[in-house]
């Protein structure tokens, strides 16, 4: 009699043992989740924050040197192109006296930046075109959302942009708006940076 309930106090033992590492194994696999979760969660915020800064201080260049444009050297009109996804332009963005061509464009989901400086006798810009990329993850064009969009001088704010394609003669206030997007699985929407300038050397035109 006494050696039964010994057994039965060994089996009872040994089934709460492997209750004990089911729980454990459970408990261990809730943690585990929760720290993956919480790494993956972290690393989405530092890249949607990298790429926001990236595209903030792309932005602020393109205003920076947008808000210099003017006639070229040779003379001709301070703004050469403008479409949804690139605008060209005549600004002195360097140390010289020279007016450089300007023109930023976005090429598949990278915005870049092309420079032409003017350049032999007579002057001309027809020399080799620099081009950096100053911001990635941009998907205006996925999305259908023009990088740029122009206005006439009777800019308030609240006026629609110019009809495309667009009399560059008409343009003096240019807004810039950025779609951009790391990881589309990751971020519920894109990030949104945009600004608006006044070309001043247009104001009075």
């Amino acid at each position: 009699m006494m050696k039964d309930c010994y057994k039965n106090k060994k089996a009872f033992t040994l089934l709460e043992m492997l209750v004990a590492l089911g729980i454990f194994a459970i408990i261990s696999t809730i943690v585990v989740w929760i720290m993956i979760t919480s790494f993956r969660s972290n690393a989405i915020i530092w890249e949607q924050l990298k790429t926001q800064n990236e595209g903030r201080r792309a932005l602020q260049e393109v205003i920076d040197d947008v808000r210099r444009a003017e006639e070229s050297s040779i003379g001709s009109y301070t703004v050469d192109s403008a479409s949804e996804y690139e605008f060209s332009f005549f600004a002195n963005i360097d140390d010289d006296s020279l007016r450089e061509k300007v023109r930023f464009f976005i090429d598949g989901t990278t915005l870049k930046k092309g420079v032409t400086n003017v350049e032999g006798n007579p002057l001309n810009y027809n020399g080799e075109e620099n081009i950096v990329e100053i911001a990635h993850d941009a998907v205006n064009i996925a999305k259908n959302a023009p990088l740029f969009l122009y206005y006439d001088q009777d800019y308030s704010g609240i006026e629609n942009a110019l009809d495309f394609p667009v009399n560059i003669t008409d343009i003096r206030v240019v807004r810039i708006q950025l779609e951009l997007e790391k990881d589309p699985t990751a971020t519920p929407v894109p990030l949104h940076v945009e600004g608006v300038v006044s070309i001043r050397n247009l104001k009075g035109n």
